[in-house]
């Protein structure tokens, strides 16, 4: 639906400037390092401004941008908004060809004009350097020696935070400095006399302020929710800028398994996974971590409820696996979390042959991850092999404060933004979680004959939207495109659907898909979904206090159940509660991770 840059436009402070794409306007209000822009040129490279040179969009194992003029003194490519102030932006950089020596292929911040921005620059005398321009003057700031290949990939990541700068290049500092020379700007991509590609461009608040709250469309205090019991409990993500003296290991792009794990010497993420202790952290460094294969936490990996172990992004910074390389396929997963008791935090999962992430464990929280471009279902839960007994099907796991979205299988039928189905147990839990543009449903908890009733499962104060065409627009003929699918072939389980926004998903927004159960859906919002917002043909569901808009044509709901007055169901016309639910989209994860929705500027309570 959106142009490339997609994923999430925020707000930063000084201005506080919404970026809008197609009526779509998505905001970021976080005390975490929370993703606000994030470009891959898979569906071009619209939204960004050029300044010189000859670009074009190349393959080089995924689409990125190329700038192909040596000749060149200055090519330019920006993006963002010129009152941003205090962030990061990291991105995947590759200097193709150098003019001479002095060429250089940078990442910018601060960008508030063509020769006025600072950058972090490859260059052709074999340094990596931190560098302020004003007009025809460089300052370096910082400086690291580093051979350039002209075939390698680079992970250049560029923080300003006030009066510091800072750099670093796969996970290894190039330099801080103090500069007051440019208080705000774009960001940018740059070469001078040399040729490069970028890729993968993500810009977060980690440059340590929080962007300022945006009036109105964000409520000072979100809806507070009471988890079920059977679900773990929301705890706190480890504290990054102060990590435990033991128990810590630390992952970067360019560790290595025989490393010891120190920050300043890292592993493997591999390696760092059979390592860790019950209690410990295994923090990831920013950057571009490919791989061929599935990563996995194997069964018997455990923590334990009291210590559970850790996978996390390290303080402001974005770990993105990436496994671009495995073919379509059920085996290639990319990372199955198989033990019990882990809590992952802060992960990008893209690109994987099968599910991004798959969890066959049980009792683990899966925190502000994201899995996008992925051949199956962004997130699964299902059981780890066929010959897994029942007993120990996945149970009690949390997703929370997670998105997913442009996942995508090659004939559209399969890949939902998050799955609980087939071979599930009991209280498993999606809470403040958001699924969109993927080309079959947001949520998929289907059951199937041959593997019976799957556990209960609860879905909570979460998002739908636009499922069943990509964020490029593209569709596929065979998906079902529904927010929220809930069974399937006649087998009744009773899961608890409360508190959840579907909009504009290509089929209905939320369906028994003849699960014949009794199920319990209670205040739910349903608006201009292609066919039916609420689709309920049969069963004995208990519906209290829903609403169902339409400020487009579409279909009558279908209610079968124990319906009464609380509800307000779509029957050809809107109720009184449908007049401050029209306009645009938008939605941000506060501070504490709850999920707040507006619609047209107003905030959305279902």
């Amino acid at each position: 639906m959106s142009p490339s840059p997609k994923i999430r436009r925020g707000l930063f402070a000084a201005g506080l400037t919404g970026l809008v794409t197609a009526g779509l306007v998505v905001s970021v209000a976080s005390a975490e390092a929370a993703t606000v822009f994030t470009a891959d040129f898979e569906s071009g490279s619209s939204g960004w401004s050029k300044s010189g040179g000859t670009w074009s969009l190349v393959a080089d194992g995924s689409q990125a941008l190329a700038q192909s003029d040596t000749g060149s003194e200055r090519a330019r490519q920006f993006a963002g908004d010129t009152g941003w102030t205090n962030y990061s932006v990291q991105a995947r950089v590759k200097a193709t060809a150098f003019g001479s020596t002095a060429g250089v292929v940078a990442l910018t911040a601060r960008a508030a004009g063509a020769t006025r921005m600072y950058r972090l620059s490859l260059t052709g005398s074999n340094r990596v350097q931190l560098e302020a321009m004003s007009g025809s003057t460089i300052k370096v700031l910082g400086s690291l020696s580093q051979p350039i290949s002209t075939s390698t990939w680079y992970t250049l990541r560029l923080t300003v935070n006030g009066s510091t700068i800072s750099g670093a290049v796969n996970g290894t500092s190039v330099g801080s400095a103090s500069d007051t020379t440019i208080a705000a700007g774009r960001i940018g991509l740059l070469t001078e006399s040399a040729a490069g590609r970028f890729d993968d461009v993500v810009v977060d608040d980690g440059g340590g302020t929080t962007p300022t709250t945006p009036p109105a469309t964000t409520p000072t205090t979100p809806p507070a929710t009471t988890p079920p019991a059977t679900t773990p409990p929301a705890t706190t993500p480890p504290a990054t800028t102060a990590p435990p003296a033991s128990g810590t290991l630390y992952v970067a792009p360019n560790g290595s398994a025989s490393a010891d794990g120190t920050q300043a010497n890292p592993t493997t993420l591999a390696g760092a996974i059979t390592r860790i202790a019950a209690g410990g952290t295994i923090y990831l460094r920013g950057g571009t971590y490919s791989f061929a294969q599935t990563v996995t936490i194997p069964a018997g990996n455990n923590g334990t409820s009291s210590a559970r172990k850790r996978l996390t992004a390290y303080a402001g910074e974005v770990p993105i696996l990436n496994f671009a390389a495995q073919s379509e396929d059920p085996a290639n997963r990319g990372l199955a979390v198989n033990g019990n008791y882990w809590h992952l935090y802060g992960i990008v999962v893209e690109r994987a042959g099968d599910n991004g992430i798959f969890v066959g464990g049980s009792n683990n929280i899966l925190e502000r991850t994201v899995t996008r471009f992925n051949r199956d279902s962004g997130l699964q839960i299902s059981r780890i092999a066929s010959d897994t007994p029942q007993s120990q099907w996945p149970a009690n796991n949390l997703v929370l404060s997670a998105e997913s979205h442009d996942n995508a299988d090659s004939d559209g039928e399969d890949a939902d933004g998050f799955a609980a189905k087939l071979t599930v147990g009991s209280g498993n839990t999606f809470r403040y979680a958001v699924s969109h543009n993927n080309i079959d449903d947001g949520w998929d908890l289907y059951t199937k004959t041959d593997t019976g009733p799957i556990g209960p499962v609860t879905i909570e104060d979460s998002l739908a939207y636009s499922n069943g065409t990509l964020s490029n627009g593209g569709q596929a003929g065979n998906g079902d495109r529904n927010g929220y699918k809930l069974g399937g072939e006649d087998i009744g389980v009773n899961h608890t659907i409360r508190r959840n926004i579907a909009y504009k998903n290509g089929k209905h927004g939320f369906t028994y898909n003849r699960n014949l159960g009794t199920m319990s859906v209670s205040n739910n919002v349903s608006i201009d979904n292609t066919e039916r917002n609420f689709s309920f043909d049969g069963g004995s569901s208990v519906f209290r206090g829903n609403t169902s808009c339409r400020f487009a044509s579409g279909s009558n709901d279908k209610i079968v159940g124990n319906s009464d007055s609380s509800n307000q169901f779509w029957n050809g016309t809107n109720g009184s509660r449908c007049t401050p639910l029209s306009g645009a989209l938008a939605w941000s994860f506060a501070s504490n991770g709850s999920l707040i929705v507006t619609l047209g500027g107003r905030v959305v309570t279902p």
